[in-house]
């Protein structure tokens, strides 16, 4: 054989060897102190209820805090601490502190309770044992059941600036959707041609049945124009709620607004918001096939249960006239108590 054949082959050995060798990727670091993965990854409730998300630990050093902190999405913005605590003191932080307590079950038990969950309490939450020597941490997903509807101002299509979408979604019982919420309402059959603001100042909008007039014939899934600017830029809103404390009845007759308004009040109600009236539909399958007025001035039903003569779409979802004169007398009425 060559010599230069030989030097060939070894390097052929060689390079198939460092093939073959390649380094695994390190293996995530385990914890000492902390259970990991948590008993509960992620913990799901309703607006309303209480829930605890889990942090035990395996075994005590000798001092240490208990640092519970509500992570914001990709990591904007300030950190947003929910309390600390020690053996011998608890000291709560901010908007969430107020509701939050640590369960102490055991003494091993570093779980956080949080009461009457709001909104806005969606989201990731770490809990952060430290002892200045060996700082550990664990995740935990908090998840607000609930349901997403878009939302057009009365002055039509692409009305709000990103503040604009924000308070339009606070005024009508809900707050803008996360991305997470939208994808989820895209599975369970949210199909929107129009484009909306979610809370990190992106605008999307879920396609489920691809067609010219919706960004071509790709595929279906979210589609992204991604962070617009959020003083001059100006689309529609997605907005997330979940179950209303009260409830919503229905009020027959063919009211103008300001009447409709008066027969609510005559039962000691008030016109329902359109995120209550989502939330009867979604948590408690509300089905009218009546057009209503709610308190934004726009007509809408409820539809659980799809029918030809009532609005001819065969998927369940609350429908909408839109926003007619506030004088004409063809409309019921949506009440909330």
């Amino acid at each position: 054989m060559k010599c230069s054949e030989i030097l060939l082959f070894a390097s052929f050995c060689v390079s198939w060897s460092s093939a073959i060798n390649i380094p695994s990727k390190e293996e995530p670091k385990k914890l000492k102190y902390l259970i990991d993965p948590p008993v509960f990854a992620e913990v799901s409730g309703r607006r309303g209820d209480n829930v605890t998300l889990p942090c035990i630990l395996q075994t005590k050093p000798s001092h240490y805090k208990v640092k519970w902190t509500k992570l914001e999405p990709k990591h904007v913005g300030p950190e947003n601490i929910i309390m600390i605590s020690n053996a011998h003191a608890f000291k709560p932080y901010g908007r969430l502190g107020a509701r939050a307590s640590l369960r102490k079950a055991h003494i091993m038990d570093a779980s956080l309770k949080l009461s009457h969950l709001e909104l806005e309490d969606d989201g990731v939450y770490r809990c952060e044992l430290i002892n200045g020597i060996e700082d550990e941490s664990v995740v935990i997903t908090l998840r607000v059941e609930g349901v997403v509807f878009p939302y057009q101002s009365k002055n039509g299509r692409y009305s709000f600036t990103f503040h604009e979408a924000q308070k339009a979604c606070a005024e009508q019982d809900g707050t803008l959707a996360t991305q997470n919420q939208l994808y989820k309402a895209w599975t369970e059959g949210l199909d929107w041609c129009n484009a909306g603001w979610l809370v990190d100042g992106t605008v999307q909008y879920p396609i489920i049945r691809p067609r010219p007039i919706c960004g071509g014939e790709l595929l279906p899934g979210i589609r992204s124009y991604g962070p617009k600017d959020k003083r001059r830029d100006r689309f529609d809103a997605f907005c997330f709620t979940s179950q209303a404390r009260g409830s919503v009845d229905y009020i027959p007759g063919s009211f103008s607004f300001e009447q409709a308004g008066q027969a609510c009040e005559r039962q000691a109600a008030e016109l329902a918001l359109v995120g209550q009236l989502y939330s009867a539909w979604y948590f408690h399958k509300y089905d009218q096939c009546d057009g209503g007025w709610l308190r934004d001035g726009s007509v809408r039903f409820p539809i659980s249960n799809p029918r030809e003569r009532c609005g001819g779409i065969p998927e369940a979802g609350v429908r909408s006239f839109g926003f007619p004169n506030k004088m004409t007398h063809l409309y019921g009425a949506y009440c909330y108590r």
